[in-house]
């Protein structure tokens, strides 16, 4: 009986997992990859097909996080050559474990021990999941660089690499920006519309108007970021003003175009747009329980 209960709750983590994943290809996210164009050499289909070869290993009730990380990067690899979701399982992966624990605590309570109780073992797992994706942009690091071996646990090198990676930083404070920040912005917008597209576009917005994202540094610089967090803080500002978000669509339309003439990919918000909508679906499925 125990074993069923606990084969069902992997299954509905992993569909929570795996429709977060969809949900965000079905918003529309200037610069990135979604259902009304795609983008940067990449399709649609890439990433569907992401979603489900990585959802077997994210929803798998034994294995620890950095094993889950490298396991889900492998099976999106082999499925379809590239990098699509790196950023995605980074952050999905500590919410899905932290959901396989069986003490009654809340969510982020449960997140930050699984973040505080990482090994040596999960960052050498992680490391080698990102030499497998190789991410565009990754340079050398002084301290705890990637391409050795790992000589520290999982949330030690987050923890150093916070100040320039917004991965990392959720790492670093437990998810803290997504926790307080992109789940409370999220629930108001899907409240307000009552569409969970348009609040998925909303708290990828949200997340590209009010940090440089991280991918975009990498590959152009902070000035190109910083420029392109200011164009998109006052599209999310006109946006919010939408009773009816439908009418805002060919500017967001216009500015998807702009951003994809110039190669400019928010890969990083939309990983955090991804990270809000599985905590949230994760927390749902908890509060039914």
């Amino acid at each position: 009986m125990v074993a069923d209960l606990n084969n069902t709750w992997a299954q509905q983590l992993t569909k929570a997992y795996q429709n977060a994943c969809l949900a965000e290809l079905e918003a529309l996210k200037p610069g990135n990859v979604h259902i009304f164009a795609d983008g940067h050499g990449m399709v649609v289909e890439q990433f569907i097909s992401s979603a489900e070869a990585s959802a077997l290993f994210m929803g798998d009730p034994v294995l620890g996080l950095g094993e889950r990380i490298f396991k889900s990067v492998e099976a999106t690899y082999d499925a379809v050559g590239c990098n699509t979701n790196l950023g995605i399982v980074l952050l999905c992966a500590p919410l899905l474990q932290a959901a396989f624990s069986q003490s009654s605590i809340p969510l982020q309570e449960k997140l930050t021990k699984v973040l505080a109780n990482t090994t040596l073992e999960d960052a050498q797992y992680t490391f080698d999941a990102i030499q497998l994706a190789k991410p565009a942009g990754l340079g050398q690091s002084d301290e705890h660089d990637i391409h050795h071996q790992a000589d520290c646990t999982l949330l030690e090198a987050m923890q150093t690499s916070a100040l320039k990676d917004n991965i990392a930083l959720q790492y670093s404070n437990g998810f803290y920006q997504i926790a307080t920040e992109g789940l409370a912005h999220y629930q108001q917008a899907l409240a307000r519309w009552e569409r969970p597209a348009w609040a998925t576009t909303a708290v990828y917005l949200y997340w590209l108007a009010h940090y440089s994202d991280s991918h975009v540094v990498r590959k152009y610089g902070l000035p190109v970021a910083d420029a392109l967090q200011k164009d998109a803080r006052e599209h999310y500002v006109a946006f919010l003003k939408q009773d009816n978000p439908k009418m805002y669509l060919p500017a967001l339309r216009a500015f998807d175009r702009e951003l994809k003439e110039q190669g400019l990919n928010p890969g990083t918000s939309a990983d955090l747009a991804v990270a809000t909508v599985c905590w949230q679906s994760i927390q749902d499925l908890i509060n039914k329980v």
